[in-house]
C-alpha cells in the first residue's frame, strides 16, 4: 500500500466522508491485559462491533490474545500477527483490521506493512463515525480538532499522506524535514480550530442567555440508550433517532410546556466506554448544555445486558464534568425490549409486576436516585414520567425564585 492510504485517509474523514458507504469486511482484535478478564474484553469487542456496524463495516472474525502488556512494535504478539496474516491471505475480501485499543503511529505502520490491509484503532473508528454524523459548524470543527490532536503524535513515518498545505520561499527552515513541517502545520491547524471553537462557544453562550430564566432539563446517558426517541416523545420534536451509536452529536434544545409551566429540554451526545480523551476535550463546549442544566434525566437502556456498567460510565463522565450532584432522575428505557428478552412467556402478569417492582427497588438502593421504568417507543409510563418532571421542575423554580409565588 502506498503512503497516501495511511491512517485511513484522514483528509477525507475530516471533510465528513467517513468510511465508504458500502460495507467493508473487517476483523476485530482484542488484547487481554492489565487485569482485564476475557469476558470483559469480549464485552468491549461487542461494543466495537456495534461501532464498526455504525461506521459501515461488517465483522468476519474476532481475534483475542492474552499478554502481560502490549507489544511496543505490533501491540499483539508476533505469532498472533502471523496468524492474522495467514487468515487474511485466505480471505482476500477482508480489507480492514480494527483494534479495540489505541495504537501508536509506529504500531499502525508496522501492522499495515505486515498485514497489507487498512489498520484502525478504537479512537480512529469513533472519530470516523463522528465525522460522518457532524452536521453543524460546531460539531464539524470539534471533530476536526479531535482528528488533528489524534494525528499529531502519529505523524512519524506517515507524513506523505498529508497534502502540502504550506510551502514556498521562507516557509521552510534550513535543513527542516517534511515531518517537522507537517507537525508545524498540524499545530497551526489545531490553534486555528481552537480559536474557531471559542468564537462558536461565545455565540452559543449568547443564545443560552437569550433563552431567559427557564429551568433546563438535560437528557444524558450512554449512546443508543434512546435519548433522542424520548426527546421526540416528550417535546413533540423531530430529532434524528436511529438504532446506531452516536446518532446525535449536536445538542438539540426544545421549549416544552407542561401544565402551563415552560422549561427547556435538551438532548446531548451519548457517552461510551474508552472514549478518546481528545474527543472529550474537543466536545466540552457541546457538553456545556449539561453543565448549565438544572435537572439531569439519565436515560438507561435497561434491555442491554451490561446496562449497569453503562450507568457507571455515565456517572464517571458526569463526575468529570462536575455535575454529578445536580438533581437527577434515572429513566430505565426500552422496557418493552427488556420483557421480550428476559421474560418467559409462561409468566403471569402479577409475577412480571413483582419482578419489575423488585428491580426498581434494587436500582433505587444501588444508585441512590429516583427512577422510572418506561418505553419511549410504546409510550408506556410516559404520563408518570411527565408528572415526576413537573414536580422536579416546580421544585427548581421555587429554589430559583423563592420570593415569587409561582402559580403554574
Amino acid at each position: 500500500m502506498n503512503d497516501n492510504s495511511k491512517l485511513w485517509n484522514l483528509g477525507e474523514t475530516a471533510a465528513g466522508a467517513g468510511l465508504k458507504k458500502e460495507l467493508e469486511k473487517s476483523l476485530l482484535i482484542g488484547l487481554i491485559h492489565g487485569g482485564q478478564s476475557e469476558t470483559q474484553v469480549h464485552e468491549f469487542l461487542d461494543e466495537l462491533e456495534f461501532l464498526a456496524l455504525t461506521a459501515g463495516a461488517v465483522i468476519q472474525k474476532r481475534f483475542t490474545q492474552r499478554l502481560p502488556h502490549p507489544d511496543s512494535r505490533t501491540f499483539i504478539g508476533s505469532g498472533k500477527v502471523e496468524e492474522i496474516r495467514l487468515y487474511l491471505e485466505k480471505h482476500e475480501d477482508i480489507n480492514m483490521v480494527i483494534f479495540d485499543d489505541d495504537l501508536t503511529g509506529k504500531q499502525a505502520n508496522i501492522l499495515e506493512e505486515s498485514l497489507k490491509v487498512k489498520i484502525l484503532d478504537r479512537s480512529s473508528l469513533i472519530l470516523d463515525i463522528f465525522a460522518s454524523r457532524a452536521q453543524t459548524a460546531q460539531a464539524r470543527t470539534q471533530v476536526e480538532l479531535a482528528q488533528m490532536q489524534y494525528l499529531l503524535p502519529r505523524l512519524r513515518g506517515l507524513w506523505t499522506h498529508l497534502e502540502r498545505q504550506r510551502g514556498g520561499i521562507g516557509m521552510r527552515g534550513p535543513g527542516e524535514k517534511e515531518i517537522e513541517t507537517d507537525r508545524r502545520i498540524v499545530r497551526d491547524k489545531i490553534a486555528l480550530l481552537k480559536e474557531e471553537l471559542i468564537i462558536i462557544d461565545r455565540q452559543n453562550q449568547t443564545q443560552r442567555k437569550q433563552r431567559g430564566a427557564m429551568i433546563r432539563v438535560a437528557l444524558v446517558g450512554y449512546t443508543n440508550a434512546g435519548k433522542s426517541t424520548l426527546m421526540n416523545t416528550l417535546s413533540k420534536a423531530d430529532v434524528f433517532a436511529e438504532n446506531k451509536l452516536f446518532a446525535t452529536l449536536d445538542t438539540t434544545v426544545r421549549k416544552v410546556v407542561y401544565e402551563a409551566m415552560p422549561f427547556l429540554l435538551s438532548d446531548t451526545v451519548g457517552f461510551i466506554r474508552k472514549l478518546p480523551h481528545h474527543l472529550i476535550e474537543s466536545f466540552k463546549s457541546t457538553l456545556d448544555e449539561t453543565r448549565e442544566s438544572d435537572i439531569l434525566v439519565h436515560v438507561v437502556d435497561v434491555s442491554h445486558p451490561h446496562y449497569t456498567e453503562h450507568i457507571e460510565t455515565v456517572h464517571k463522565t458526569l463526575k468529570e464534568l462536575g455535575v454529578i450532584d445536580k438533581p437527577m432522575l434515572m429513566v430505565f428505557n426500552k422496557l418493552d425490549v427488556y420483557r421480550k428478552t428476559y421474560y418467559d412467556d409462561m409468566l403471569d402478569e402479577q409475577t412480571k409486576k413483582d419482578l419489575e417492582a423488585e428491580l426498581k427497588e434494587n436500582m433505587s438502593t444501588k444508585f441512590h436516585c429516583d427512577n422510572l421504568f418506561i418505553s419511549a417507543k410504546t409510550k408506556e409510563n410516559l404520563d408518570e414520567l411527565r408528572q415526576v418532571l413537573i414536580r422536579m421542575i416546580k421544585e427548581q423554580y421555587v429554589i430559583r425564585y423563592p420570593h415569587q409565588a409561582k402559580q403554574w
